[in-house]
C-alpha cells in the first residue's frame, strides 16, 4: 500500500515534469525505483524503530511521558533527520535544508489542505496562540542564521538544539496541565514483548533508516543531475514528500476519526521538530557548514508565509475549513509551479 502510493505520487511527478519539457529516460525510472526502496525502508524502520524503542523504555519503567515527549515525539521526523544528516555527510546541503524546508511548506499547504478537504481541522487554543508563532520565530531564525553566514555551522546547530530544549520543556508544561497527550501514543506492552525481540525489532529499524536514507539521497542526487534540475529543485518536491508520507497518513486518518486537534497539532510539531532538531542535528554532526543557497531565502521566506497563512486560516473560526484547505492546494500549487519554472530551479 505503501509502496503504491508512493509510486503514485512520483508518477504524477514524472507526468509534471515530462510536460514542463525534462527529458525522462531509463536511468531516471531506475532511479526512481531506488527512490522508492530508499522511502519504503526509511517509512518502515522509523515505525519499527520508534514501536522498539519506547516498549524498551516501558520495559525499564521509564515514564510514559518522557518516552512520548522523545522517542514517540520525534518518530514521523525521523525520515527527515535520516535524509538531513545523510546528505550533510555526502556534501549534499541542498538537500539536507531543502528536504526540511519542502518539507515544512508541504506539510502545512498539501497536508493540511488535503485534510481539510475531508473534515473541518479544530485548533486547539495552545497551538493558535503559541506554537504556530513559534513555527514562524525559529523558521525566520532559520533564515537569519543561513542568509548571515552564508550556510550553517556548528554554533548555529548548537542554537537550533537549546530552543528545541525549551520547546521540549514546553511539552512537558503542557503535559503537567493535562493537555497533551502525546503519552497516549505510547504502544502498550503485551507477554510477546521480550527484551531480545525488541533490541531486535530496534536495530532492524535502526538499519533500515540508515539504509533507506543512503539510497534515497544518492537516487535523488542522480535524478536531479540526469534530468537537469538541481538538487534543491528535488529535494523539495519528491525527497520533501517522502520523508512527509508519516505526517500525511497520520492526518488523514485522523481527519477521517474526526481528530482534528490531532491533525494539525502533529503538522506544527512535526514543522518544530525538523527545523530545531533535524537541521540543528545535520548542522553539527556534518564536517563542513552546511550552504544555503540564495534560492532557500525564498524557499524559506515562503516556509515563513504557510504558517503565517496557516495562522491567518483559522484566526476567526478557530478551525482550518475546506475553503481554507482549497487555499492551500492552490498555494501549493503555485508554489511547486514556481520550483520548475523559475531559472533558479534548473542546473
Amino acid at each position: 500500500m505503501l509502496i503504491a502510493v508512493i509510486a503514485l505520487v512520483i508518477g504524477a511527478a514524472l507526468y509534471v515534469m515530462s510536460m514542463v519539457g525534462v527529458n525522462i529516460n531509463a536511468n531516471v525510472i531506475c532511479s526512481l525505483g531506488v527512490l522508492i526502496v530508499g522511502f519504503a525502508m526509511l517509512i518502515k524502520g522509523a515505525d519499527l524503530f520508534v514501536e522498539g524503542a519506547s516498549k524498551i523504555a516501558a520495559k525499564f519503567k521509564i515514564p510514559q511521558i518522557v518516552i512520548g515527549l522523545t522517542i514517540v515525539a520525534m518518530g514521523t521526523s525521523a525520515p527527515e533527520a535520516a535524509i538531513s544528516i545523510s546528505a550533510a555527510f555526502q556534501d549534499a546541503a541542498a538537500i539536507s535544508i531543502g528536504n526540511v524546508v519542502g518539507s515544512n511548506i508541504m506539510n502545512i499547504l498539501l497536508i493540511l489542505g488535503v485534510s481539510a478537504l475531508i473534515t473541518n481541522l479544530k485548533i486547539k487554543p495552545n497551538t493558535l496562540k503559541f506554537e504556530i508563532p513559534f513555527v514562524v520565530i525559529i523558521t525566520a531564525v532559520l533564515l537569519l542564521l543561513g542568509w548571515i553566514g552564508g550556510g550553517l555551522d556548528k554554533i548555529d546547530g548548537v542554537i537550533m538544539l537549546v530552543l528545541f530544549a525549551a520547546f521540549l520543556g514546553y511539552l512537558f508544561y503542557l503535559y503537567k496541565k493535562g493537555d497533551d497527550s502525546s503519552a497516549d501514543e505510547v504502544p502498550q506492552l503485551t507477554e510477546k514483548d521480550k527484551i531480545p525481540v525488541l533490541i531486535l525489532i530496534t536495530l532492524i529499524g535502526l538499519v533500515s533508516i540508515v539504509l533507506g536514507s543512503d539510497l534515497t539521497v544518492a537516487s535523488a542526487k542522480s535524478i536531479a543531475q540526469v534530468i537537469g534540475v538541481d538538487d534543491r529543485t528535488i529535494s523539495l518536491t519528491v525527497v520533501a514528500f517522502g520523508t512527509s508520507l508519516p505526517e500525511l497518513i497520520t492526518c488523514i486518518a485522523a481527519s477521517l476519526k474526526k481528530k482534528s486537534d490531532i491533525a494539525i497539532g502533529n503538522i506544527i510539531g512535526s514543522n518544530i521538530f525538523n527545523i530545531l532538531f533535524v537541521v540543528g542535528l545535520a548542522s553539527i554532526c556534518s564536517p563542513s557548514v552546511l550552504t544555503f543557497g540564495e534560492a532557500f531565502i525564498i524557499d524559506t521566506i515562503v516556509a515563513i508565509a504557510t504558517a503565517v497563512l496557516l495562522g491567518l486560516l483559522v484566526l476567526r473560526k478557530k478551525e482550518l475549513t475546506r475553503a481554507g484547505g482549497i487555499i492551500m492546494l492552490v498555494a501549493y500549487a503555485g508554489y511547486f509551479a514556481y520550483l520548475f519554472i523559475n531559472p533558479l530551479g534548473l542546473a
